[in-house]
């Protein structure tokens, strides 16, 4: 089976495998490749004859990877990912360009720590092109294992083994609730959440954890919960209907900092409460095995020094 292994498997096969354990279905498998599906099942026929063994369960909803296709699987996902990044790093290197790589981040992660970092790296990578991409942590670690994202800040969902990851320290969240400058209760001190139940509100969906955090308040005061909310995940929503209503929005605390300090001076103010609301933390994560191109492994090293002086100074 090593032997077959070093020297039967080529790397569209690789792929195909990879693609079917992440779709569970032949047929977007054999799309991705630009092929027939009666032509990647006859691939798929000869890399099971090569290995010995199955590599996929076919069920009628789909396929099913066996423990062997699972380990196969994994080995040639990560295989294809460091065969593109290697290309993507050859070429601009001959090109003489700043090279590129892609992070994702949590919201207030990407404004605390993110941003700060990028820009000192502006200063020795002029050229370089940085993709940040700003989600929740189900779509950032998703893609972290895609092979999307170079190295993300986020929570690992329950869903994922935090064995799949290197995980490095990062922070606990603060909250703080931000309501338009002229609020019933913009100046008004020691608020106490109950207080708060009655008004409208606009923050994430259910399971989000700056969601979970506010219900979790209410419930730890053994306050109603408040009842007229608005979901929503954008941020440009959430400021225009605070800006036009008595709404209030919870935020991660850098967040809040650059909205309401002088940079943005944003027309809103926090409120003052009588306690505080903390979300769980979020952690630096990389792929096990993964190796980060130089651009990618200097930006980690900045986040990571941002991380450590935001904790020295808190």
């Amino acid at each position: 089976m090593e032997l077959g292994l070093a020297k039967h498997l080529k790397l569209n096969q690789l792929r195909l495998i990879s693609i079917i354990s992440e779709y569970g279905q032949l047929g977007i498998a054999a799309d991705e490749m630009a092929m027939t599906q009666p032509a990647a099942s006859r691939m798929l026929s000869d890399i099971e004859q090569t290995l010995g063994t199955r590599l996929f369960i076919r069920h009628a909803k789909g396929m099913e990877p066996t423990l062997v296709g699972q380990a196969v699987a994994r080995r040639a996902h990560n295989l294809i990912v460091e065969l593109r990044d290697l290309a993507r790093e050859v070429s601009e290197l001959k090109d003489g360009g700043g090279g590129t790589t892609a992070i994702g981040a949590v919201t207030g992660a990407a404004v605390g720590f993110v941003i700060p970092a990028i820009q000192q790296l502006r200063a020795i990578a002029p050229r370089a092109e940085i993709d940040i991409n700003v989600d929740t942590s189900d779509s950032l670690v998703r893609d972290l294992i895609a092979g999307h994202n170079d190295f993300v800040l986020a929570r690992i969902p329950k869903q994922y083994d935090a064995n799949e990851f290197e995980i490095f320290p990062a922070r606990s969240e603060s909250v703080q609730l931000v309501v338009r400058k002229d609020h019933p209760l913009a100046n008004v001190e020691k608020i106490a959440v109950r207080d708060l139940a009655h008004f409208e509100w606009v923050m994430q969906s259910h399971r989000a954890p700056i969601r979970e955090a506010v219900e979790a308040a209410f419930m730890e005061e053994r306050a109603e919960l408040p009842l007229s909310i608005t979901n929503s995940t954008s941020l440009l929503a959430l400021i225009a209907i605070l800006v036009s209503s008595n709404a209030i929005a919870p935020m991660a605390s850098e967040v809040c900092d650059l909205l309401v300090g002088q940079k943005v001076n944003a027309e809103l103010k926090v409120l003052q409460l009588d306690r505080s609301i903390t979300m769980s933390p979020y952690y630096l994560l990389q792929m096990q095995g993964r190796q980060l191109s130089p651009l990618a492994n200097q930006l980690k090293r900045l986040v990571l020094a941002e991380l450590e002086q935001k904790a020295a100074n808190p």
